[in-house]
């Protein structure tokens, strides 16, 4: 949120009883405003009684889908990006768990063919693990499958986070593995995202739509590709994929969509 051009934090926002004209909290699905009743208040009271209140999200909350739905929430759904191309629609694929796989010692042979592929497509590849514990050991297996490909991990608790990222953006880095820290705010070009135990109690609905929207944000490569690997077909996966080609079904049917990406 800006004052005057500056940002503001949300946590700010409780200096600021009735302050702004405008407030507008960006990322409302996020940490630290997401599930915090003390900072949804503090928003609400930082509004003058006569201005205006607007909420940015690409994964709005449950509760405000159905008030959409309803027509008691007024909106506007932006379905597509500037290049005019559909979202990238996730596949699935079927395979082990990560913590079944770091104890044979060894990856399944679909995930090392379909990442063999986005590499040959010289793709910038976004691992997502559901937990911390599981990078080093993944690192090993991948490095192990990728002789002479540059593979590192990063997560919250990385000093050298930052540094990894830009190496990454700069193709110094070809395959990535992290957690969701970069689940948003992170646009790499040419990107392929793969969600390893996608089936986790710890990804969400929102949280699958949020990583897999890495994908495809270029111009130059508006396709991607999209992977949720897991051992089970869950119902977030399913709502994941629902609400990106629902985005897509919109964007076509109001002309968005200038022309299809090539797969």
């Amino acid at each position: 949120m800006r004052k005057f051009g500056y940002r503001v934090s949300t946590h700010q926002l409780l200096r600021f009883h009735r302050g702004f004209d405008l407030v507008i909290i960006d990322e409302l699905d996020a940490y630290p405003y997401h599930n915090d009743p003390m900072l949804a208040y503090a928003a609400e009271q930082a509004c003058k009684v006569d201005g205006s209140f607007i909420y940015l999200s690409a994964t709005p909350p449950h509760e405000m889908q159905r008030l959409v739905r309803s027509g008691r929430l007024p909106h506007a759904r932006v379905p597509v990006r500037f290049h005019g191309h559909p979202l990238p629609v996730p596949q699935h694929l079927s395979m082990i768990s990560i913590q079944t796989c770091l104890k044979r010692g060894n990856l399944p042979r679909s995930i090392i063919h379909t990442l063999r592929k986005s590499l040959e497509r010289e793709a910038q590849i976004f691992c997502f693990v559901s937990r911390i514990a599981h990078i080093e050991g993944l690192l090993v297996l991948l490095r192990r499958s990728f002789p002479g490909v540059v593979i590192e991990g990063t997560s919250s608790k990385d000093s050298f986070r930052a540094e990894k990222v830009t190496a990454f953006r700069d193709r110094a880095i070809s395959l990535l593995v992290t957690t969701t820290i970069l689940e948003r705010g992170v646009t790499v070009p040419r990107s392929d995202v793969f969600i390893l135990d996608a089936d986790s109690d710890l990804f969400d609905e929102a949280s699958l739509v949020q990583m897999a929207g890495r994908a495809g944000r270029s111009k130059d490569d508006p396709a991607g590709r999209v992977v949720f690997a897991s051992p089970q077909w869950t119902r977030s996966q399913r709502g994941a994929i629902s609400q990106i080609r629902t985005m897509n079904i919109i964007a076509r049917r109001k002309g968005y969509i200038s022309k299809e990406a090539p797969r």
